[in-house]
């Protein structure tokens, strides 16, 4: 795992017309969004931060159905990877028409593929899917950011106690609800705990294959004006 922490730039010289910021819940993907797009805007980049409950939202492909959080009750899988596609296809476009760069709220991972996995889909579909995705994005020089966590475990315990235990129901009762979840039989917070061991399991085996500029950061030491200087450096944005 320790060569998450190490970053790939590609292109560096170019800048980035799009910024992902990627991360398990309560990782601090919305604070790291919403710190880019103001160090963005700072230094004359025209910025935008959208964060993932942004409704309608210009990328996630669950909106357009009955069960936007439910998508198993809708549709297929492979069905969902497409809508995903299209619906970032028309994003890239018009990004690519205007001045502002975009920084996202997960979607790459955290979004239709949690979906996808929670769906039961075959991991075949799910890495055909990042990759495509990855070259539907690359016309945008996009940069990743992936907050991870090395104690998956202590991780989900601090946002639950954070959040409290609506919030907790509100998760347990969603996502476990979910085929994969029913099939592995994941119940309470412990189940909601062995969900997400799978899904950063899946994450850092995509995320080491993404053939994009990349950055991870392990940020369980909570060390974040280290983090951001490390970020605001990739970016190319001054850091004193």
């Amino acid at each position: 795992m320790a060569s998450l922490s190490e970053s790939c730039t590609a292109e560096p010289s170019n800048v980035h017309r799009l910024v992902i910021v990627e991360g398990i819940m309560g990782s601090g993907k919305s604070t790291t969004m919403r710190f880019i797009a103001k160090h963005l805007q700072e230094a004359g980049r025209p910025a935008v931060y959208i964060h993932e409950r942004t409704d309608p939202h210009p990328v996630r492909a669950t909106d357009e159905l009955e069960h936007w959080f439910e998508p198993w009750r809708d549709t297929t899988p492979e069905d969902l990877a497409d809508r995903a596609l299209a619906r970032w296809t028309a994003f890239v476009e018009h990004t690519q028409s205007n001045a502002e760069i975009p920084v996202l709220d997960g979607q790459l991972f955290h979004g239709d593929l949690t979906h996808l996995l929670l769906m039961e889909a075959d991991a075949s579909l799910v890495f055909e899917y990042v990759q495509n995705l990855a070259k539907v994005i690359a016309p945008l020089n996009p940069l990743v950011i992936y907050l991870w966590q090395e104690d998956v475990e202590e991780a989900i315990i601090r946002v639950c106690e954070e959040r409290g235990p609506e919030w907790i129901n509100y998760q347990v009762n969603w996502k476990l609800a979910a085929p994969y979840c029913m099939r592995k039989g994941f119940v309470g917070l412990d189940g909601l705990i062995s969900l997400y061991r799978d899904y950063r399991r899946l994450t850092d085996d995509l995320f080491q294959q993404l053939p994009l500029a990349k950055l991870a950061i392990e940020n369980s030491g909570k060390d974040w004006p280290a983090y951001e200087r490390r970020i605001l450096h990739e970016l190319g944005l001054p850091t004193g």
